[in-house]
């Protein structure tokens, strides 16, 4: 390797102090304002007209996809699935093609996660996990899909998703009632077990 560097620091502070001597100076002949040594860093106000208001934040939202690009998009997804699908049947010839994925996967996959969040699945022996918070945004989440689906969803799907949010609340609420009476009662003194 060579010694000599491939790129230069400049040290910009020397830069601006200099630029706010010249200001300094300019504007003392302009203004006489007795002199105030300094010892640091400057406040730097610019002069300029203030800038045009901000645009609406949707302005700043990133440019959705062409219908192209889309497609595009979605061909060679559906194209590494079916080669990880091959692969995968290759390894196991007797596995059939997977069940394609409809609502009642996405909420039993919302259940799954709100029951494991709130201590459910822990092997025998082992302290439950409890993630209370994430456990209410699961639940939350569940909600914000039923409001968002109502009168828009088969009947058993309906009947899925108003099932699993009667569950997870029901566990949720006893869940916080446990949590609850811990709190009152008073601490076991060291050496009390």
């Amino acid at each position: 390797m060579s010694d000599t560097p491939k790129f230069t620091v400049i040290d910009r502070r020397k830069i601006k102090a200099e630029e706010e001597q010249d200001s300094q100076s300019n504007s003392a002949e302009q203004t006489p304002e007795p002199e105030t040594p300094s010892a640091g860093p400057q406040l730097v106000v610019n002069d300029h007209k203030p800038a045009a208001p901000e645009a609406p934040a949707e302005d700043n939202a990133p440019q959705l996809p062409t219908a192209k690009e889309s497609r595009e998009q979605k061909a060679a997804y559906d194209a590494a699935a079916q080669r990880i699908e091959d692969m995968i049947r290759a390894q196991n010839p007797a596995m059939g093609a997977p069940p394609p994925v409809t609502f009642e996967h996405l909420v039993q996959q919302f259940y799954v996660s709100a029951m494991i969040q709130m201590g459910a699945g822990t092997q025998e022996g082992q302290r439950p996990r409890v993630d209370i918070l994430g456990a209410r945004t699961t639940i939350d989440l569940l909600g914000v899909l039923a409001e968002k689906t109502k009168d828009n969803l088969s009947e058993s799907e309906a009947n899925t998703l108003e099932t699993v949010l009667f569950d997870v609340r029901m566990a949720f609420l006893e869940l916080t009632s446990m949590i609850s009476l811990q709190a009152m009662q008073p601490p076991i003194p060291p050496g009390k077990k």
